[in-house]
Protein backbone atom coordinates (compact mmCIF):
# COMPACT_ATOMS: atom_id res chain seq x y z
CA UNK A 1 0.00 0.00 0.00
CA UNK A 2 0.96 3.28 -1.14
CA UNK A 3 2.16 5.91 2.07
CA UNK A 4 0.99 9.15 2.12
CA UNK A 5 2.38 11.79 0.97
CA UNK A 6 1.94 14.26 3.49
CA UNK A 7 1.53 14.09 6.89
CA UNK A 8 1.16 17.06 9.61
CA UNK A 9 3.90 19.21 11.21
CA UNK A 10 4.55 21.42 13.48
CA UNK A 11 4.18 24.57 11.46
CA UNK A 12 0.34 24.16 10.56
CA UNK A 13 -0.90 26.97 12.50
CA UNK A 14 1.52 28.95 10.93
CA UNK A 15 0.24 27.37 7.44
CA UNK A 16 -3.39 28.48 8.85
CA UNK A 17 -2.63 32.31 9.15
CA UNK A 18 -1.53 32.65 6.00
CA UNK A 19 -4.81 32.56 4.48
CA UNK A 20 -5.75 35.81 3.06
CA UNK A 21 -8.32 37.47 5.62
CA UNK A 22 -9.09 40.48 3.65
CA UNK A 23 -11.58 42.28 7.01
CA UNK A 24 -8.19 42.35 8.94
CA UNK A 25 -6.49 44.42 5.57
CA UNK A 26 -6.45 47.77 5.11
CA UNK A 27 -7.33 47.34 1.31
CA UNK A 28 -3.16 46.82 0.53
CA UNK A 29 -4.07 44.47 -2.63
CA UNK A 30 -6.12 47.11 -3.94
CA UNK A 31 -3.74 49.87 -3.39
CA UNK A 32 -0.65 48.97 -3.28
CA UNK A 33 -0.09 46.99 -6.56
CA UNK A 34 -0.09 47.56 -10.34
CA UNK A 35 -3.41 46.60 -12.03
CA UNK A 36 -3.71 45.70 -15.49
CA UNK A 37 -7.27 45.33 -17.45
CA UNK A 38 -5.72 43.55 -19.86
CA UNK A 39 -4.97 41.08 -16.72
CA UNK A 40 -8.89 40.87 -15.75
CA UNK A 41 -8.41 44.02 -13.26
CA UNK A 42 -11.13 47.04 -13.44
CA UNK A 43 -8.32 49.06 -15.20
CA UNK A 44 -5.17 50.19 -15.68
CA UNK A 45 -4.06 51.47 -12.42
CA UNK A 46 -0.81 52.52 -11.10
CA UNK A 47 1.15 51.22 -8.07
CA UNK A 48 -0.11 53.39 -4.85
CA UNK A 49 -3.22 54.38 -6.23
CA UNK A 50 -6.52 52.97 -5.04
CA UNK A 51 -8.80 50.88 -7.15
CA UNK A 52 -11.65 53.08 -8.09
CA UNK A 53 -14.14 50.02 -6.26
CA UNK A 54 -12.08 50.49 -2.96
CA UNK A 55 -14.97 51.91 -0.43
CA UNK A 56 -13.78 53.83 2.71
CA UNK A 57 -14.52 50.42 4.60
CA UNK A 58 -11.74 49.01 3.07
CA UNK A 59 -14.15 46.81 0.99
CA UNK A 60 -15.14 45.71 -2.21
CA UNK A 61 -17.72 47.78 -4.55
CA UNK A 62 -18.37 45.00 -6.88
CA UNK A 63 -17.26 42.02 -4.81
CA UNK A 64 -20.82 40.41 -5.36
CA UNK A 65 -20.19 40.98 -9.20
CA UNK A 66 -16.37 39.77 -9.94
CA UNK A 67 -17.28 36.97 -11.97
CA UNK A 68 -20.10 38.80 -13.99
CA UNK A 69 -17.49 41.72 -14.68
CA UNK A 70 -15.09 38.89 -15.79
CA UNK A 71 -12.74 40.03 -13.41
CA UNK A 72 -10.61 37.08 -13.18
CA UNK A 73 -7.46 39.19 -12.07
CA UNK A 74 -9.43 39.96 -8.58
CA UNK A 75 -11.06 36.74 -8.32
CA UNK A 76 -7.58 34.88 -8.30
CA UNK A 77 -5.34 36.91 -6.19
CA UNK A 78 -4.21 35.93 -2.84
CA UNK A 79 -1.76 37.60 -0.48
CA UNK A 80 -1.09 34.93 1.79
CA UNK A 81 -2.03 36.46 4.58
CA UNK A 82 0.60 39.28 4.15
CA UNK A 83 -2.35 42.20 4.29
CA UNK A 84 -3.40 41.00 7.48
CA UNK A 85 0.03 40.69 8.49
CA UNK A 86 1.84 44.10 7.53
CA UNK A 87 -1.38 45.77 8.78
CA UNK A 88 -2.48 43.90 12.49
CA UNK A 89 1.17 43.23 13.41
CA UNK A 90 3.67 45.34 11.46
CA UNK A 91 1.68 48.47 11.64
CA UNK A 92 -0.75 47.55 14.84
CA UNK A 93 -4.44 48.50 13.00
CA UNK A 94 -3.19 51.97 11.32
CA UNK A 95 -4.40 52.24 7.56
CA UNK A 96 -2.24 54.06 4.66
CA UNK A 97 -5.23 56.47 4.50
CA UNK A 98 -4.17 57.96 8.08
CA UNK A 99 -0.86 58.31 7.60
CA UNK A 100 1.90 60.83 5.52
CA UNK A 101 2.88 60.03 2.06
CA UNK A 102 6.32 58.57 2.53
CA UNK A 103 4.83 56.33 5.83
CA UNK A 104 1.82 54.94 3.33
CA UNK A 105 4.14 54.20 0.65
CA UNK A 106 6.53 52.53 3.27
CA UNK A 107 3.68 50.58 4.03
CA UNK A 108 2.85 49.55 0.38
CA UNK A 109 6.68 48.34 0.09
CA UNK A 110 6.50 46.25 3.32
CA UNK A 111 3.60 44.75 2.10
CA UNK A 112 4.85 43.61 -1.30
CA UNK A 113 8.10 42.01 0.40
CA UNK A 114 5.71 39.90 3.09
CA UNK A 115 3.87 38.64 0.19
CA UNK A 116 6.62 37.44 -1.21
CA UNK A 117 8.12 36.06 1.59
CA UNK A 118 4.96 34.68 2.69
CA UNK A 119 4.38 33.08 -0.74
CA UNK A 120 8.25 31.42 -0.08
CA UNK A 121 7.06 30.62 3.13
CA UNK A 122 4.06 28.72 2.04
CA UNK A 123 6.41 26.55 -0.11
CA UNK A 124 8.61 25.68 2.99
CA UNK A 125 5.86 24.67 5.64
CA UNK A 126 4.20 22.30 2.59
CA UNK A 127 7.51 20.46 1.63
CA UNK A 128 8.68 19.92 5.67
CA UNK A 129 5.00 18.15 5.56
CA UNK A 130 6.53 15.83 2.54
CA UNK A 131 7.10 12.12 3.36
CA UNK A 132 10.06 12.11 1.21
CA UNK A 133 10.98 14.98 2.36
CA UNK A 134 12.62 14.43 5.96
CA UNK A 135 15.95 14.07 5.36
CA UNK A 136 15.97 17.65 4.40
CA UNK A 137 13.77 18.57 7.62
CA UNK A 138 16.27 20.70 9.47
CA UNK A 139 17.40 22.94 6.74
CA UNK A 140 13.46 23.36 6.00
CA UNK A 141 13.10 24.42 9.79
CA UNK A 142 16.03 26.73 9.61
CA UNK A 143 14.52 28.56 6.42
CA UNK A 144 11.11 28.92 8.14
CA UNK A 145 12.09 30.12 11.90
CA UNK A 146 14.55 32.48 9.57
CA UNK A 147 11.59 34.12 7.84
CA UNK A 148 9.43 34.15 10.69
CA UNK A 149 12.32 36.45 11.56
CA UNK A 150 12.75 38.81 9.25
CA UNK A 151 9.02 39.43 9.15
CA UNK A 152 8.56 40.21 12.50
CA UNK A 153 11.15 42.79 12.05
CA UNK A 154 10.54 46.53 11.45
CA UNK A 155 9.71 48.15 8.06
CA UNK A 156 12.93 49.20 7.59
CA UNK A 157 14.58 46.03 8.07
CA UNK A 158 11.63 44.02 6.14
CA UNK A 159 12.24 46.51 3.24
CA UNK A 160 16.50 46.06 3.32
CA UNK A 161 16.19 42.14 3.47
CA UNK A 162 17.90 40.27 0.60
CA UNK A 163 14.44 38.45 -0.67
CA UNK A 164 16.37 37.08 -3.84
CA UNK A 165 19.19 35.34 -1.49
CA UNK A 166 16.06 33.40 0.48
CA UNK A 167 14.68 32.84 -3.11
CA UNK A 168 17.67 30.83 -3.96
CA UNK A 169 18.19 28.97 -0.72
CA UNK A 170 14.86 27.82 -1.13
CA UNK A 171 14.56 26.94 -5.10
CA UNK A 172 17.29 25.15 -4.39
CA UNK A 173 15.88 22.56 -1.55
CA UNK A 174 11.98 22.77 -2.73
CA UNK A 175 13.88 21.11 -6.56
CA UNK A 176 15.36 18.50 -4.41
CA UNK A 177 12.74 17.91 -2.45
CA UNK A 178 9.57 17.95 -5.29
CA UNK A 179 12.34 15.08 -7.41
CA UNK A 180 12.21 12.67 -4.05
CA UNK A 181 8.46 13.52 -4.24
CA UNK A 182 8.64 12.34 -7.91
CA UNK A 183 11.15 9.60 -7.11
CA UNK A 184 8.88 8.17 -4.80
CA UNK A 185 5.72 7.79 -6.70
CA UNK A 186 6.69 6.26 -9.86
CA UNK A 187 8.66 9.23 -11.29
CA UNK A 188 7.56 10.95 -14.44
CA UNK A 189 5.11 9.92 -17.06
CA UNK A 190 4.83 12.01 -19.95
CA UNK A 191 8.40 12.91 -20.16
CA UNK A 192 9.11 16.91 -19.80
CA UNK A 193 8.25 18.98 -22.85
CA UNK A 194 8.73 22.04 -24.14
CA UNK A 195 6.89 25.31 -22.60
CA UNK A 196 4.64 25.39 -25.49
CA UNK A 197 3.81 21.68 -25.56
CA UNK A 198 1.90 22.31 -22.23
CA UNK A 199 -0.78 25.32 -23.26
CA UNK A 200 -3.89 24.01 -23.84
CA UNK A 201 -3.10 20.12 -24.20
CA UNK A 202 -5.29 17.23 -23.55
CA UNK A 203 -4.12 14.85 -21.08
CA UNK A 204 -6.97 12.62 -21.64
CA UNK A 205 -7.76 11.37 -17.77
CA UNK A 206 -4.07 10.08 -17.60
CA UNK A 207 -2.07 8.87 -14.45
CA UNK A 208 0.40 11.92 -14.05
CA UNK A 209 1.36 11.14 -10.73
CA UNK A 210 5.05 12.21 -9.95
CA UNK A 211 4.81 14.39 -12.81
CA UNK A 212 6.68 17.53 -12.83
CA UNK A 213 5.07 20.45 -14.00
CA UNK A 214 7.07 23.42 -12.20
CA UNK A 215 7.07 26.64 -13.54
CA UNK A 216 4.98 25.22 -16.55
CA UNK A 217 2.68 27.63 -18.97
CA UNK A 218 -0.45 24.93 -18.76
CA UNK A 219 -2.70 27.80 -19.78
CA UNK A 220 -6.31 26.55 -20.82
CA UNK A 221 -4.60 22.59 -20.40
CA UNK A 222 -7.08 19.79 -19.65
CA UNK A 223 -6.42 18.03 -16.75
CA UNK A 224 -10.15 16.91 -16.00
CA UNK A 225 -10.11 12.98 -14.56
CA UNK A 226 -6.55 12.99 -14.26
CA UNK A 227 -4.70 10.93 -10.95
CA UNK A 228 -1.91 13.59 -10.05
CA UNK A 229 -0.57 12.09 -6.90
CA UNK A 230 2.47 13.52 -5.99
CA UNK A 231 2.58 15.74 -9.03
CA UNK A 232 4.89 18.93 -8.92
CA UNK A 233 2.61 22.37 -9.69
CA UNK A 234 5.03 24.71 -8.25
CA UNK A 235 5.09 28.02 -10.28
CA UNK A 236 2.72 26.30 -12.87
CA UNK A 237 0.51 28.86 -14.61
CA UNK A 238 -3.18 27.28 -13.92
CA UNK A 239 -5.20 29.91 -15.92
CA UNK A 240 -8.31 28.91 -17.02
CA UNK A 241 -7.06 25.19 -16.94
CA UNK A 242 -9.40 22.08 -16.78
CA UNK A 243 -9.73 20.47 -13.01
CA UNK A 244 -13.34 19.18 -12.89
CA UNK A 245 -12.96 15.68 -11.72
CA UNK A 246 -9.39 15.77 -11.43
CA UNK A 247 -7.90 14.22 -7.91
CA UNK A 248 -5.24 17.06 -6.54
CA UNK A 249 -5.95 15.96 -3.24
CA UNK A 250 -1.70 14.69 -2.96
CA UNK A 251 -0.24 17.04 -5.60
CA UNK A 252 2.57 18.97 -4.86
CA UNK A 253 3.22 22.88 -3.82
CA UNK A 254 -0.09 24.10 -5.53
CA UNK A 255 -1.12 27.21 -4.04
CA UNK A 256 -5.07 29.07 -3.55
CA UNK A 257 -3.89 31.57 -6.18
CA UNK A 258 -3.72 28.67 -8.74
CA UNK A 259 -6.82 26.95 -7.77
CA UNK A 260 -8.99 30.61 -8.10
CA UNK A 261 -7.61 30.89 -11.56
CA UNK A 262 -8.18 27.57 -12.77
CA UNK A 263 -11.65 25.69 -13.70
CA UNK A 264 -13.33 22.37 -12.08
CA UNK A 265 -15.96 21.42 -10.21
CA UNK A 266 -17.40 19.86 -7.19
CA UNK A 267 -15.90 16.41 -7.62
CA UNK A 268 -12.92 18.15 -8.49
CA UNK A 269 -10.94 16.66 -5.04
CA UNK A 270 -7.83 19.52 -3.35
CA UNK A 271 -5.27 19.20 -0.48
CA UNK A 272 -7.47 19.94 2.78
CA UNK A 273 -5.20 23.12 3.46
CA UNK A 274 -6.95 24.70 -0.24
CA UNK A 275 -10.77 26.19 -0.62
CA UNK A 276 -13.04 25.29 -3.45
CA UNK A 277 -13.30 28.64 -5.29
CA UNK A 278 -17.03 30.12 -5.26
CA UNK A 279 -17.20 30.88 -9.07
CA UNK A 280 -16.31 26.80 -9.25
CA UNK A 281 -20.28 26.27 -7.60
Amino acid sequence: MDRNIHMENQFEDLRAQLHIDCGKCCGLCCTALYFSKSEGFPSNKKAGKPCPNLLSDFRCKIHSQLSQEGLKGCIAYDCFGAGQKVTQMIYSGSAWKTMPPDRAQEMFDVFIRVYQLHQILWYLIEALSLTAAQKHKNELKGLILKIQTTVGNSPADICSCDIEAYRKRVNHVLKEVGDSVGESVGGNKTGKLDESEYLGRQFGKADLSGQDFSMALMIASDLSGCKLRGTNFLGADLRDTDLSNADLSESIFLTQMQINEAKGNKHTRLPDWLERPDHWK
